[in-house]
């Protein structure tokens, strides 16, 4: 029995794959980017400006942990960002077309 940590991709599964996953990506980075701007517009105290730093690290963090590419978990990979709202059904459809 495969499981599907197993299953091949095909080369259009791949690149779709990766388009979407880019895709996610750069859309939840822009998230953080507009979060970090609104923060720092706030700064009044240098506890302030440190709080930004920890929120960067820790978004960094989260997204290290998150993006991962390889094939073998990519499917989990994608199911969170389905269900976080970072992709929907419609991108790899949108993307083959």
């Amino acid at each position: 029995m495969t499981s599907f940590q197993d299953l091949p991709w095909s080369r259009t599964e791949k690149t779709i794959a990766r388009r979407a996953f880019d895709k996610a990506y750069r859309k939840e980075c822009e998230a953080i980017v507009q979060k970090a701007k609104a923060m720092v517009a706030n700064v009044k105290v240098p506890r302030d400006l440190w709080r930004v730093q920890e929120y960067l690290h820790k978004q960094r963090e989260m997204l290290d942990e998150k993006y991962d590419f390889r094939y073998s978990v990519l499917l989990l990979v994608f199911a969170r960002l389905l269900s976080e709202g970072w992709i929907d059904e419609y991108d790899t459809i949108r993307q083959s077309t």
